[in-house]
C-alpha cells in the first residue's frame, strides 16, 4: 500500500517536473519574441521616465515638546488665591494625530495661498498659488485635460457668469480656480506623525528647489503658530478676562486713594468725632479696595504665566534646506519596471494567452 503511494507521488513529481521544462522550453523558444517586447517595454519607460517633470522634495522633522516649566509654583499661587486646580487646570492637548489633518486643511491651504515665492531660476517673484497653477506636467496630461477645456469653452459661451480675479479667496465661497489652487497646495504637502515619540515629519514635494525649501519652512512656522494659538487659546481668554478685572480694580482703587487723600488733607485739623468716623469709614474702603487691586495683579500674573506654560516648544530636528537633486522621477526604477512588465506579460500571452485568445475566436465563430 504504502509503495503504490509513494510510487503515485513520484509519478507527480515526474509529471510536474516534465510541465514545468516545457513551459520553459516553449518560453525558450520565442526568446526571440520576449527580448522584442522588452525592447518596447524599455522604451515605453524611456519616454514616461523623460516625460515626467523634475520634482524636489524636502522633510522637516518636529518634535514638539512640553512648554510646562513651573506648574508646581502657579499651583501653589492659585491655591493661595483660592482659584483651585479648575483655574490653571491643563488645556485640551492638540494631539500630535491631528498634525496631517491640519495640513490637509482649506484654511491651514489658505494661510499659503498668496505667499511669495522666488524661483530658482527666476528674476521675479509670484504668488504661491499661480507658481502650483504653472507646474509643468507630462504631455498626457495636456492631452487628457483637452476634452475638459473644450467643454468648458462651450460651456462658458453659454454661460453670463465669469469669474472675476480677487486678491484674496473668500473661505466661504471660493471659485473653481481657487479650489483647483488649494487643492493642488494641499497635494504638495504631507505630514506624517508618530503616535508613540510624537515625531512628526513634515515633506513638501514642488517642481522647484528653492520654492520647495521657503514653502516647507513656511508650512513649519506656521504649523507652529497654529498649534501655539490652539493651545494658548483657552489662557489667553482667562487672562483677558482677568486683565478687565485688573483694570477695573486699578481704577476703583486709584480712585479711592485720591478721595481719601483729598479728604485726609481738608480735615487735618477737626477735631469733630463725625469726621473721624467718615475717615475710619474711607480707610477701610480705601485698603479693601487695595487688597482686590493687589489680587487682582496676582491673578493677572497667574493668568500670564499660564499662557507661556501652555505655550508648546518644539525642537527642530531635521531642519529645511534647498534640496540638491531631483526626489522624482526615478528615471531607472521606472524604466526596470516596464521592461519587467513587458516580459511578464510576454510571457503570459506565451504560455496563456494566445491559447485563451485561440479558443476565445473559436467560441465566436462555432
Amino acid at each position: 500500500m504504502e509503495q503504490n503511494i509513494n510510487n503515485t507521488q513520484t509519478e507527480n513529481r515526474k509529471e510536474q517536473e516534465i510541465d514545468l521544462l516545457e513551459l520553459v522550453g516553449k518560453l525558450w523558444r520565442k526568446k526571440k519574441q520576449i527580448c522584442k517586447a522588452a525592447g518596447y517595454g524599455a522604451l515605453i519607460g524611456l519616454v514616461v521616465a523623460f516625460s515626467l517633470p523634475r520634482e524636489y522634495t524636502v522633510s522637516v522633522t518636529l518634535s514638539p515638546e512640553s512648554g510646562k516649566t513651573g506648574g508646581s509654583s502657579l499651583m501653589g499661587m492659585a491655591s493661595m488665591l483660592g482659584l483651585g486646580n479648575a483655574t490653571i487646570a491643563d488645556a485640551d492637548a492638540l494631539n500630535v494625530s491631528l498634525f496631517p489633518e491640519i495640513i490637509a486643511s482649506t484654511p491651514f491651504a489658505l494661510e499659503l495661498y498668496s505667499m511669495q515665492v522666488k524661483p530658482e531660476k527666476s528674476d521675479t517673484t509670484v504668488a504661491l498659488h499661480q507658481f502650483v497653477e504653472e507646474q509643468s506636467k507630462p504631455w498626457w496630461g495636456y492631452v487628457f485635460a483637452l476634452p475638459g477645456q473644450a467643454i468648458g469653452g462651450v460651456m462658458s459661451l453659454f454661460s453670463d457668469k465669469e469669474e472675476e480675479e480677487r486678491i484674496a479667496p473668500d473661505p466661504f465661497h471660493l471659485t473653481r480656480k481657487e479650489e483647483k489652487s488649494l487643492m493642488l497646495i494641499k497635494e504638495s504637502m504631507k505630514a506624517e506623525a508618530d503616535k508613540t515619540t510624537g515625531i512628526t515629519t513634515i515633506t513638501v514635494t514642488l517642481q522647484d528647489p528653492v520654492v520647495t525649501a521657503v514653502v516647507a519652512d513656511s508650512v513649519v512656522n506656521k504649523l507652529q503658530q497654529y498649534i501655539a494659538d490652539y493651545r494658548t487659546r483657552k489662557a489667553t481668554e482667562d487672562f483677558n478676562y482677568q486683565e478687565v478685572i485688573y483694570n477695573k480694580a486699578k481704577a476703583e482703587f486709584y480712585s479711592l486713594q485720591q478721595e481719601y487723600a483729598r479728604y485726609v488733607d481738608r480735615n487735618q485739623k477737626i477735631t469733630l468725632q463725625s469726621a473721624k468716623i467718615e475717615q475710619e469709614r474711607m480707610k477701610d474702603q480705601y485698603d479693601l479696595a487695595y487688597q482686590l487691586f493687589q489680587q487682582a495683579a496676582t491673578q493677572l500674573e497667574v493668568f500670564r504665566a499660564k499662557i507661556q506654560e501652555d505655550k508648546p516648544v518644539f525642537a527642530v530636528v531635521e531642519p529645511a534646506s534647498v534640496p540638491l537633486k531631483p526626489s522624482a522621477p526615478r528615471k531607472v526604477i521606472i524604466l526596470i519596471g516596464f521592461v519587467f512588465l513587458a516580459v511578464v506579460g510576454s510571457g503570459a500571452w506565451i504560455l496563456f494567452g494566445k491559447e485563451l485568445w485561440e479558443d476565445v475566436k473559436k467560441g465566436i465563430r462555432g
